[in-house]
């Protein structure tokens, strides 16, 4: 077995979409990043990565790189999940943690736990997504950013 944790973060702006573990919330500001900012993936994917050995999602598609710009971060899991298989693993389980105040993110998690099960192949009992708030501390609670953790078991 193989253990790998996973964390990201990004700046909310106006002007962009919302998009968390897949699926596009709406919300009055969104994600500023290079791809489409979606840091529930970039956490699983940095998961994934460290399980494997294989560095991190900067390292695997830098943002100095064109061909990423505002891509759609599912494209970018399906690359490290195709690894992930090459190295003959498969996911045991997956645990999201979302910290944001805003918005209510607990009527889109089914949705982002069907959509990361599905990109990895597996039940979706072995993934677990949760949203938290921090109680108006730091800079999610100050609503200027989104963060998420994410652990990972790899069976090989």
């Amino acid at each position: 077995m193989r253990i790998g944790h996973g964390y990201d973060v990004h700046r909310l702006v106006p002007g962009r979409r919302l998009v968390l573990g897949g699926v596009e919330i709406p919300h009055e500001l969104g994600l500023l990043g290079h791809s489409d900012a979606d840091v529930v993936i970039h956490a699983v994917i940095d998961a994934i990565l460290g399980a494997l050995g294989k560095g991190d999602i900067g390292a695997l598609f830098p943002d100095t790189d064109e061909k990423y710009k505002d891509i759609d971060s599912r494209v970018l899991l399906e690359k490290v999940f195709k690894m992930m298989v090459i190295e003959g693993c498969r996911v045991g389980n997956l645990d999201v943690t979302i910290l944001a105040q805003r918005p209510k993110l607990a009527p889109h998690i089914p949705q982002m736990k069907a959509q990361l099960a599905h990109l990895l192949a597996c039940e979706e009992s072995r993934v677990n997504v949760k949203a938290t708030t921090e109680e108006g501390l730091g800079f999610t609670g100050r609503q200027e950013g989104i963060a998420c953790h994410a652990v990972v078991l790899l069976i090989d």
